[in-house]
């Protein structure tokens, strides 16, 4: 490794490249077997009473959740109290959808068990009470599967959720009362706080992120309720302290349950220098964390500013240790991609999209960024020649995405063409039958 005052001013200029860019703000923590390299604090947590992020900034963590989630239910199959082969209908029942009998604890564990997300369009006009876990199983037993159990993988927060059930069922107790006697009391993580937030709003760092049409939108992590898939705050020192428990010792899991966990035999056979990495982040906030797990080094990036920049620049940190020079960072894919269209026009986007979309979440579909734009331009612009113009591209790049042929139909319909709409709604069964939009609008023109 570098020398440690190089090695600084490394991830200093890093860190400089995106703010300069203005799309990070937050905190980044580097340490080396526990031991603090680097931590440092960026940007405003509060732009509009200009209070600015520090140390101690309590941050969304998003995803991270999940890992607190799944130690709980390892450590009950420990302790004999379930099996990871037991059915999900052992412990809740009311399914409506036949096939969720087949489910397991392995398959909501491993993102297998054919359950979607529960953040469908009308989840956000719900209020809070309506957002808990418990209210979300009882909502999710009205879903269909999206896929047979075990055939297919499909990273889903509502396994998650649904986990978190079963945590309360088998122990008696409130999954949040279980994180804590088992994770957050016994680590001392005296930062991280699970569902009650009262007090803490002068440390909680408020997120931002840019509309599609380049306009800073706001977003607070109490607007919506901590479940077992994402929400609880806390601060980087607090996330590496629990994270080097996970990998390294045996405080939260046995060396009993590591030795036949699939995810921690891969661990084993990772190179030397590797890092594993745990996210989460949703609008306005973006956390990421790489354990090197042979030499015990742990990158934490939190900012509250859009995803994904807290993966880009943990990343670049990581090549940075590994010995590499990270390419330079760019803007988000859709700002990108705005600013290509406004100053070159849809042939220059369609010439250069691959390059226009490199700072993009790896395991988002592609096809989103100018579905997100067109609807953009569509419903905040009222421009309804750009939108037809952005899904028309789409279907271009995209034919076999049905999603892409409803949106354009939609546009089409806005703009006057009937009778191409309909085409475009046509093909969108034709890849999906069963798509509900498409199925209504085609139902509300009388169109078989």
């Amino acid at each position: 490794m570098t020398q440690p005052n190089v090695f600084q001013t490394q991830i200093e200029n890093i860190i400089q490249d995106y703010i300069k860019l203005d799309i990070f703000s937050g905190v980044v923590l580097v340490a080396d077997k526990g031991e603090v390299l680097f931590h440092q604090a960026y940007g405003l947590a509060d732009r509009s009473a200009n209070r600015k992020n520090t140390l101690y900034n309590l941050f969304d963590i998003g995803s991270m959740n999940k890992t607190f989630t799944s130690i709980v239910i390892k450590q009950l199959e420990n302790e004999g109290k379930l099996s990871l082969d037991d059915n999900l209908t052992d412990y809740i029942d009311g399914f409506e959808d036949p096939s969720v009998k087949h489910v397991t604890i392995a398959h909501l564990l491993s993102h297998t068990s054919g359950f979607g997300d529960y953040h469908t369009p009308d989840y956000f006009d719900l209020p809070k009470n309506e957002k808990s876990l418990q209210s979300i199983i009882e909502r999710a037993k009205t879903f269909q599967l999206n896929f047979e159990p075990g055939s297919e993988n499909d990273y889903s927060n509502l396994g998650y959720v649904i986990l978190g059930g079963i945590i309360e069922k088998v122990t008696g107790a409130s999954y949040f009362r279980n994180v804590k006697d088992r994770i957050v009391d016994k680590l001392g993580l005296e930062n991280t706080y699970l569902n009650d937030f009262e007090g803490l709003d002068n440390r909680i760092a408020i997120g931002y992120y840019y509309s599609p049409l380049g306009k800073l939108e706001v977003s607070t992590p109490t607007q919506d309720v901590p479940n077992p898939d994402g929400g609880f705050l806390s601060t980087t020192a607090d996330v590496v302290k629990f994270y080097r428990s996970y990998y390294n010792d045996t405080l939260l899991l046995s060396e009993k349950i590591k030795a036949k966990d699939p995810f921690f035999q891969y661990l084993k056979k990772m190179k030397p220098g590797e890092g594993i990495m745990a996210a989460g982040g949703f609008d306005g906030f973006n956390s990421a964390l790489f354990q090197i797990i042979d030499e015990d080094k742990t990158i934490v990036v939190f900012a509250n500013m859009d995803e994904p920049v807290a993966e880009r620049i943990a990343m670049d940190i990581l090549s940075t240790l590994q010995g590499k020079i990270p390419e330079k960072p760019k803007l988000p894919a859709i700002q990108s991609v705005r600013k290509a269209y406004e100053k070159g026009g849809i042939n220059y986007v369609k010439s250069n999209f691959n390059d226009l979309i490199t700072n993009f979440h790896p395991t988002d579909p592609k096809d989103i960024i100018l579905n997100a734009l067109g609807y953009a331009y569509l419903f905040e612009a009222n421009d309804v020649s750009k939108a037809v113009e952005l899904f028309k591209l789409n279907i271009e790049l995209f034919p076999d995405v049905a999603n892409c042929y409803d949106s354009y139909g939609e546009a089409l319909l806005q703009k006057g063409d009937t009778i191409n709409g309909i085409k475009a709604y046509k093909k969108a069964l034709e890849l999906n039958p069963g798509l509900p939009s498409a199925i209504h609008v085609l139902n509300e023109l009388d169109v078989n």
